[in-house]
């Protein structure tokens, strides 16, 4: 069993910052593509961003491109995502994520394993 588990999540004003980490157990992250997914209440999942195994490629979903930054520590186990200029609209549980695929890494059904999400509510 792959086990992810998010932490950094809170509650932050418009225009604040917020630091999410996904930590893996022992060898976990090599060779996996993670992401990073949220979903707002009464709303479908929706992917957020991506890196691959190696650090070299990222994605972003449209909405967060130029605020939000994913970032991996392979040594570590680690996923992080900075997340700057936060809205409202950012507001839902988000989720880390993991896969064997990059070319599909936007879609949800790519990952095979899941965190257990953690919420992040941006005041107005």
């Amino acid at each position: 069993q792959v086990q992810l588990v998010e932490s950094g999540g809170g509650l932050v004003q418009a225009g604040g910052s917020l630091r999410l980490s996904c930590a893996g157990a022992g060898r976990t992250f090599e060779s996996l593509t993670m992401g990073w997914f949220r979903q707002a209440p009464g709303k479908e999942r929706e992917f957020v961003a991506a890196a691959s195994w190696g650090g070299g490629s990222k994605d972003y979903s449209d909405p967060v491109k130029g605020r939000f930054t994913v970032s991996r520590d392979n040594a570590e186990n680690t996923l992080y995502l900075q997340m700057n200029s936060l809205k409202p609209e950012d507001t839902a549980v988000y989720y880390c994520a993991a896969g064997v695929s990059w070319s599909r890494s936007r879609l949800s059904n790519a990952y095979s394993y899941w965190g257990q999400g953690t919420q992040v509510t941006v005041s107005a």
